[in-house]
């Protein structure tokens, strides 16, 4: 039998619904106690009696069913997601999950979308998402974290880095023959200390060829971009309403906000 302490509009109501009688220490006891709240043990079920075949968790919502209920209608305000439609659960103020949310369609949002780790899709299904980056605490600064981007170009593009001190050339990695573009391979060149005038001679598959005024010991960084050739040139602009739109292979891409990739 449940047992039922006090009336829940009483005052210093509280409701407690469970086998054993049990106050959740959170709700208090005693003088402690939090005046009109309450405690359901569960599984607890409210909306369409039918909707859930078995206890699929301790909290079930359903659509209303209700008859002396007015039909819920919420104007759809977003640019993504439903029009006005009746839901199931509605939260005005923050929401805190304290582990994994799984849904089985979209998810839709009104602002920006933070993830302090990865994002994936692992079905193939819909993520929205601004930017692709990450947040990390700050290695040098206590009390401040770290947030950086991934750089985005209207290119398919590589690069590497690095400094020359008394070489006149640079080995590209030894992949880059097979997995680059070598014509449109850019470089540019730093001097470091002095105004050396280096200048790149000339770019094979392996190498490039640095030339510095008389022949002087070249100091400089140097930073190197190719545009990868494994598959079709990428299509910056295109006309179209969704990613599902782009004239191009979309097997070739993942794009944050609309993954296209399937990993199991």
């Amino acid at each position: 039998m449940a047992f039922c302490m006090d009336e829940i509009w009483a005052y210093n109501g509280q409701l407690l619904c469970n086998a054993e009688g049990v106050v959740p220490l959170a709700l208090g006891i005693g003088e402690a106690k939090i005046k009109g709240s309450g405690y359901v043990e569960g599984p607890f079920q409210v909306g369409d009696p039918s909707i859930f075949p078995t206890v699929y968790a301790t909290m079930m919502v359903g659509p209303i069913t209700n008859p002396n209920s007015p039909t819920p209608n919420i104007p759809g305000t977003l640019c993504y997601g439903p029009p006005a439609n009746p839901f199931s659960l509605a939260v005005q103020g923050g929401s805190a999950f304290l582990g994994p949310v799984n849904t089985a369609q979209d998810v839709v949002v009104g602002n920006n979308v933070f993830a302090q780790g990865n994002v994936m899709s692992n079905c193939g299904t819909h993520i929205l998402a601004a930017k692709k980056n990450f947040d990390i605490p700050h290695p040098s600064k206590q009390g401040y974290r770290l947030r950086h981007t991934c750089p985005e170009a209207p290119y398919n593009d590589v690069y590497i880095r690095g400094r020359v001190r008394n070489q006149k050339e640079i080995e590209l990695p030894p992949y880059w023959k097979d997995f680059v573009d070598i014509q449109s391979i850019t470089v540019n060149l730093t001097p470091v200390g002095a105004h050396q005038n280096v200048i790149v001679k000339r770019i094979d598959e392996d190498k490039v060829y640095l030339q510095a005024q008389g022949g002087m010991p070249i100091n400089c960084y140097y930073h190197i971009f190719a545009e990868r050739k494994d598959g079709e040139k990428l299509i910056p602009e295109y006309q179209g309403k969704t990613p599902e739109d782009y004239p191009g292979n979309n097997e070739e891409y993942s794009v944050s906000g609309y993954h296209y990739d399937k990993r199991g």
